[in-house]
């Protein structure tokens, strides 16, 4: 059930956002252009997908402004879209329409 919704939206979400309104990105980056709530978890849409290099699986951190947001895994790409769910949400945040996601990269 969690798939359909997730191809599905990632299928209106394409066919919705013009090229030219899809927002560009530096390799690993992506604006949120959705929140889709559903029953078992939210469903996060993103503006970029294989063009900007994001895979499946990926975990990236969501900022707005200079703070952390949340945590979340692509689950499901096209080149032009990503859909992910939420893993982690920082205290008294919630993801918005227009915060900008970006690879986690483990420092060592």
């Amino acid at each position: 059930m969690l798939r359909r919704l997730i191809q599905s939206s990632l299928c209106a979400l394409v066919a919705a956002t013009p090229f030219t309104a899809r927002a560009a990105f530096d390799a690993g980056r992506a604006a949120v252009v959705a929140v889709q709530p559903a029953r078992i978890a939210d469903l996060v849409l993103l503006g970029n997908g294989l063009d900007v290099g994001l895979r499946q699986g990926m975990i990236c951190r969501v900022n707005r402004g200079g703070s952390e947001v949340a945590e979340i895994q692509i689950v499901d790409l096209r080149p032009t879209c990503a859909a992910a769910l939420i893993i982690a949400q920082s205290p008294g945040q919630s993801i918005r329409v227009g915060d900008v996601a970006s690879l986690k990269i483990l420092k060592t």
